[in-house]
């Protein structure tokens, strides 16, 4: 499983190239997006798509050429395999297998906006996407009493609606959006929720967002329960 750059092309280890380079078989998220990095380091290993859209196919077969002693390099769109992705239905099939997995570490979106948020990150909970329909609600509710600072993935076209609707459960907390990472536009905006509600009223935002949302207080906790 190698985590490969979530932007800059240069985020890359020398270990990840290396075995992304030796490997018989990448099997990737996105063999077109994916393509542009194998061609920049002039990799010329063939790729097979694995995706949440063909896994249930693709996971045998893939556990089949394993078995039979190849070896195959996991990447997914950007960053780390497994995050937010199909990578652990793999990596769930060669535990079961009793297959060895080797995770060649690296870039995270998450972690990467975590770090210069300025929120608190020596407790944190992440929550990936937020359902889109069933349980989006309780969802939200439930994060609302959550004391560690909260880190979710969204949508350019969805994060207006996620802002409203955690601002209405959780008040008008302090948090930031980051957006395009490690990329020429790369943006953070600190401030609260209602902020931000009215900073993407005004203006359309692109590229994929990481919030970080600041944990209910224990006060403030204390205070609801009353």
């Amino acid at each position: 499983m190698v985590s490969t750059p979530i932007g800059n092309l240069a985020d890359i280890t020398y270990r990840a190239v290396h075995i992304l380079k030796n490997v018989g078989l990448i099997a990737a998220e996105d063999t077109r997006k994916s393509s542009i990095l194998l061609q920049h380091y002039q990799i010329s290993t063939p790729m097979r798509s694995y995706h949440s859209y063909n896994l249930q196919k693709e996971t045998p077969r893939l556990i089949r050429l394993l078995k039979e002693g190849q070896s195959i390099a996991l990447i997914s769109d950007a960053g780390t395999p497994g995050i937010s992705d199909p990578g652990y239905h793999l990596a769930r099939a060669c535990m079961e297998e009793g297959i060895r997995i080797v995770p060649i570490p690296g870039p995270a979106a998450f972690l990467t906006a975590l770090i210069a948020s300025g929120l608190p990150s020596h407790r944190f909970v992440f929550e990936g996407f937020l359902p889109q329909k069933k349980g989006r609600k309780t969802r939200i509710e439930q994060l609302a009493w959550e004391e560690r600072t909260i880190v979710l993935y969204e949508s350019p076209h969805r994060v207006l609606k996620t802002v409203g609707q955690l601002l209405e459960a959780m008040g008008d907390r302090r948090v930031v959006m980051a957006r395009e990472l490690t990329k020429k536009f790369e943006e953070f905006f600190h401030g609260t929720l209602s902020q931000l509600k009215n900073h993407l009223e005004t203006k359309a935002v692109k590229g994929e967002i990481v919030l970080i949302i600041e944990g209910i207080s224990k006060r403030e906790k204390k205070n609801e329960n009353k």
